[in-house]
């Protein structure tokens, strides 16, 4: 038996499609037939109907039909299904044969050709004499036919041609050579496919038929092949709901079947054959679930079905040929759109096919161990006289023969004996690796990393079972990383020992140290003997000895990998191997950890390294080194003791470079720091810990940063969980996980001994030079140089900040927006001990609010650390947050002549502009000068002079000027008319005289002006006699172009008497002023004039009236 009899037929596994042969076509020389033959086989889509074409000559034989049965009243079958049967069917008896003929309808030796082609018709009749194949005639014409009943002589010859033939209308057809062929095949595609559906339903029918002489006591078998039949030739007719349903009656019947050892797998054949039709079906239906349900019955069912006990390597071979099966099934239906999940996916079942084949493998190692004088029989009892079976499934030693009792016992024997030496000679492990690479890749495209990892550790597994050491080793190196970080011991140490026995069989070195170091490491659960076999062959191997053989290593591998350690013995070379820790877990642990988070340049950097061994044994390392980002420092951090080799595992464990078991070893460093690292970050970035010697091999374990291995971060995690106490150790140990990794410490500089104080008076008022006065006072023991000032504003403040404040050093000019809002590294020189100066400072703020100033001093010394001389830079910074406020608050107002306040001003009467300073400062103000610039819209009644020169203000205090205004007529202005600029010069009394004079320019406001018709002025005395005449004049003043209607009364009153007018009307001339005189006398108060324009006049403005408020008033 093959190793590939597990494998399904082809012709099972493919899809059924109508088999149609075509004749007379010449592909070879003929580039008309070649162009029709290429147009029906050549880039099919989809969308065209299934047909399988096949080119055969005319004379061709087809597979003889045999008689057929008038009774199967003493028929007994020898199997369930002929292992040619569906080969049969699909490429050797066709549905249809046509035969191709090159004729036109008007062809001259019309009668010569109709024979010609009837002849053709009737050879192919005879080849097929028996079959129920149809037969059509394609008649290839150069010619396009016209439509149909156009061309009598073609419907005339058409009828003669059929009546030769022996052929119905339907059977025969035109193919015309010309540009549209391909439109043309597709159309007889449609028509030879009607014609196979027609035969394959005949041979259903056929089939169907034969049930009726069937009795289930003699022909159970049949019952079974008769419904495969009818499922299958459904299948060809592209009927699959129907395929399905008999394909399920045939599943049922196969297992009703009585089971014995003898027919057992034949059983089974079948069994699997239908079942993945079945499931073939529903994933193609769409139906996955019913197709996972049919599986599982399936295997429900057979997986019991075990057969001869001597053979039952043959059913495990079987299952996992079910599973490999569904799962392509599954592949294949997930590539044409169906949707899978992680819980569901082809891998499942591709892992469960490898896990048969693994048992497959162990059952087959038991069974088929026979001694090496067992030889194969002769004859051979598995071949026939074809070279196939007749029925699939069935023994070659015993085909037909449906007996449960066994004919020839020692026959079997050797049928059996000849399996099983067959069987040793099958790869396994080929079969079990390719099984479990399809499941990694769909456990990998499903998401499913620890179903992933654990069949990759198989597949090295089994690699190394293949002795390809080297796949094998790739493999699990793959995987480990996974189980470290997960935390996996066991497991990991499980594949640590299979690696280790690779790296032996391989003789490779440096993997070898790298496995054999971390199984002796806290990660491994090995045992302690086993562990100390393994220190002991590490410590050969440096001492540039072979390691002592792994246990369970095949012998003859052993015996290759001796030699090959061997040739590594005496090859000469680099002995030094670098392995970094950071991605296993060696025997070894590190940590690193600096004193303190920061370092002042002038004192001594301190750290520790701490080492802790996992090892059975104390153990020796000849050198420490710790490397810095700054490599200059590495050269003071270094601890070597010389040893020789063999002393690596002596018990001297009061060496200062031997690590005790599970004891804590510290070792301290120290370094001074170069100025030069001054507010930089010292990184340790890898301590390496040499294991060996130069003479022999020196292996360095190379920890990233400040130590730490793939187990840390766990292990630091479980720690911060736990609430278990740790035991209380002697004061001189160290809880290991106590200690916690610093590997970077800042280098800062060295403390200043200076003092800076900052001098000054706020809150600080808007645009003035505000003085801010440093003094630097030093008191270091020796002298100081190169002292710098930085001062300002401190930066990384809001940006408006920074353009509003300008700093200088000159006070005696005003800064302007060219100035800077901090200068740095200002020269102040030397200073000796106890020595001070002084720096004064200007500070312009544009806008009130919190500002922070810095004030930097940065100075260098001389200092000695550690019998050597440095040059240290210092510095001390201060901050000092100034607020900045107003000066004063200028409240401006518009009062009329007698100073009631006005809303609006009038064309051409003068008002008054009053001016409050309201002064904010807690320090006193000078306002040295002040000055009303005015817009050329307002024109000044008086000279415009300061009312306020050398007015000074304390807090709280105001000043007033008062400034008289006229504004000509301007007519209408938006928004009111512009008055112009109040600019006030003005310092701090308490300021120095060279401190400039800041001018604050206040704009004032905008005032509405109106335009009146009529001004009305009183002209009287400034004081009357009582009893005595008072005279009272009024001037009427027309402001218009027009002439105006004006009525003029007086109010009486308790307290005059009056003589003249009391009311007249008069008209007021445009542009010309009237006088009214009246006389009064009285006691004390006053009368009223009332002006009234007389309604109906042509006047433009609008009715104007002075009340009380605006009248001459007069006291007597």
């Amino acid at each position: 038996m093959s190793p590939t009899q597990w494998d399904f037929p082809v012709e099972l596994c493919c899809r059924p499609m109508a088999f149609v042969t075509l004749t007379g076509l010449d592909v070879v020389y003929n580039a008309v037939h070649r162009a029709v033959w290429d147009a029906f086989c050549a880039n099919r889509r989809a969308d065209r109907v299934p047909i399988s074409f096949k080119v055969l000559p005319g004379d061709h034989e087809y597979p003889k039909c045999r008689p057929k049965r008038t009774s199967y009243e003493w028929y007994i079958p020898k199997g369930i299904l002929k292992t040619g049967w569906m080969n049969k069917h699909l490429n050797l008896v066709p549905a249809l044969v046509v035969v191709f003929y090159e004729l036109d309808w008007d062809e001259p030796q019309w009668k010569e050709k109709q024979s010609e082609c009837a002849t053709r018709v009737e050879i192919v009749r005879q080849s097929l004499q028996g079959r129920n194949t149809k037969v059509a005639v394609v008649l290839i014409q150069k010619k396009t036919p016209l439509p149909p009943g156009e061309d009598v002589i073609a419907s005339e010859r058409a009828a003669a041609l059929c009546n030769a033939c022996e052929l119905s209308g339907k059977s025969l057809f035109v193919l015309p050579h010309t540009d549209h062929l391909v439109g043309y095949i597709i159309r007889l595609e449609n028509a030879f496919y009607e014609h196979a559906q027609t035969y394959y339903y005949t041979e259903i029918r056929r089939v169907k038929s034969h049930k009726e002489f069937l009795n289930k006591t003699t022909h159970q078998l049949l019952f079974v092949r008769h419904q495969f039949k009818i499922a299958f030739f459904s299948e060809l007719k592209q009927d699959t709901q129907n395929a399905l349903k008999n394909y399920r009656t045939a599943y049922n019947l196969v297992h009703e079947l009585r089971a014995h050892e003898t027919n057992i797998l034949e059983i089974k054949t079948m069994a699997g054959f239908i079942n993945y039709k079945i499931c073939r079906l529903c994933f193609q239906h769409n139906t996955p679930l019913d197709a996972i349900a049919q599986f599982r019955k399936h295997v429900d069912l057979c997986k019991k079905k075990i057969g001869s006990a001597e053979l039952s390597f043959e059913h495990a071979a079987w299952m996992a040929k079910q599973f490999q099966a569904f799962g392509d099934l599954f592949d294949e239906a997930i590539k044409l759109g169906l949707t899978a999940i992680q819980t569901q996916n082809p891998g499942f079942y591709y892992q469960q096919a490898a896990y048969y084949a693994q048992e497959r493998k162990q059952l087959a190692k038991t069974l088929c161990s026979h001694e090496a004088s067992v030889t194969y029989p002769n004859p051979d009892p598995l071949e026939t006289q074809t070279g196939l079976l007749d029925f699939y499934g069935q023994r070659s030693w015993r085909q037909g023969i449906l007996s449960f009792d066994l004919s020839d016992p020692e026959k079997e024997k050797v049928g059996i004996l000849a399996i099983q030496l067959k069987e040793r000679s099958v790869v396994h492990s080929e079969i079990i690796i390719t099984l479990l690479s399809n499941a990694v890749a769909q456990f990998k495209k499903y998401k499913c990393p620890r179903m992933k990892s654990h069949l990759m550790v198989q597949m090295g597994e089994e690699y190394y079972y293949a002795k390809d050491y080297t796949k094998a080793l790739k493999l699990l190196d793959y995987v480990l990383c996974d189980y470290r970080s997960e935390g996996w011991w066991s497991l990991l140490t499980s594949i640590l020992t299979t690696a280790l026995k690779c790296s032996y069989l391989m003789a490779q070195l440096k993997d070898y140290v790298t496995y054999s170091l971390e199984l002796l490491g806290r990660a491994s659960t090995l045992k302690d003997d086993q562990k100390s076999r393994i220190e002991k062959n590490l410590i050969n191997v440096l001492m540039n000895e072979s390691p002592d053989p792994e246990p369970d290593c095949d012998i003859l591998a052993v015996k290759t990998a001796q030699k090959l350690w061997a040739d590594r013995v005496s090859l000469a070379g680099s002995n030094v191997f670098t392995i970094g820790v950071q991605d296993f877990v060696p025997f070894v642990q590190c940590k690193a950890k600096f004193h303190a988070p920061s370092f002042h340049v002038d004192v001594p950097v301190h750290f520790d390294i701490y080492l802790k061994a996992d090892c059975p044994h104390p153990i020796r390392f000849s050198k420490l080194c710790v490397s810095f980002n700054n490599q200059e420092y590495n050269q003071f951090c270094v601890i070597e003791e010389a040893s020789k080799a063999s002393e690596v595992l002596e018990n001297l464990t009061q060496g200062k470079m031997c690590l005790v078991p599970g004891k804590t070893r510290k070792f301290l460093f120290k370094f001074v720091a170069k100025t030069e690292d001054v507010g930089k970050k010292i990184e340790i970035t890898s301590v390496d810990l040499v294991l060996g010697s130069e003479t022999g091999r020196c292996v360095v374990l190379n920890w990233q940063g400040g130590g730490g291995d793939a187990a840390s971060p766990q292990e630091a995690l479980q720690a911060s969980r736990s609430f278990k106490r740790r035991p209380k150790l002697p004061a001189s140990e160290l809880h290991w996980d106590s200690i916690v990794i610093q590997a970077s410490t800042m280098i800062i500089s060295r403390v200043p001994n200076i003092s800076v104080h900052l001098r000054h008076d706020p809150p600080a008022l808007t645009n003035e030079m505000y003085c801010l006065v440093v003094t630097v006072q030093s008191h270091e023991k020796t002298e100081i140089r190169d002292v710098k000032l930085t001062a300002g504003l401190k930066p990384g403040q809001d940006a408006n900040l920074t353009q509003k404040t300008q700093v200088t050093l000159r006070g005696t000019e005003l800064c302007d927006e060219s100035y800077p809002a901090l200068l740095t590294d200002i020269p102040v020189g030397d200073l000796r001990p106890g020595e001070q100066l002084e720096k004064m400072l200007y500070v312009r703020c544009g806008t009130v609010g919190s500002r922070m100033f810095l004030v930097y001093v940065s100075y260098l010394i001389n200092t000695t650390i550690e019998e050597k001389e440095i040059v240290c830079k210092c510095h001390k910074d201060e901050t000092v947050t100034i607020e900045t406020v107003f000066p004063f608050d200028v409240a401006v107002k518009f009062v009329s002549t007698k100073f009631e306040h006005l809303e609006r001003v009038y064309a051409d009467i003068p008002f008054l502009l009053m001016t409050d300073l309201l002064s904010a400062s807690p320090w006193a103000l000078t306002i040295v000068s002040s000055e009303l610039q005015l817009a050329p819209s307002m024109t000044a009644v008086d000279q415009l002079e300061s009312q306020l020169d050398k007015v000074v203000l304390q807090t709280g205090e105001s000043a007033s000027e008062c400034f008289c205004l006229r504004c000509p007529s301007v007519g209408n202005v938006e928004g009111g008319v512009a008055t112009g600029h109040y600019i006030i010069s003005w310092k701090r009394t308490s300021a120095t005289e060279n401190i400039p004079v800041i001018s604050t320019v206040i704009t004032l406001p905008h005032v509405i002006v109106e335009n009146i018709p009529l001004h009305v002025n009183a002209d009287l005395p400034s004081f009357g006699r009582v009893r005595e005449s008072l005279p009272v004049r009024y001037h009427l003043q027309n402001k218009t172009n027009l002439v105006q209607d004006v009525e003029v009364s007086v109010e009486p009153s308790d307290a005059f008497m009056f003589s003249g007018l009391k009311q007249i009307r008069l008209p007021a001339q445009a542009l010309y002023t009237h006088q009214y005189f009246c006389k009064a006398a009285g006691s004390t108060d006053g009368r009223h004039l009332h002006c009234r324009r007389v309604m109906g006049t042509t006047s433009p403005w609008r009715f104007f009236q002075r009340r009380r408020e605006s009248c001459a008033r007069f006291l007597l």
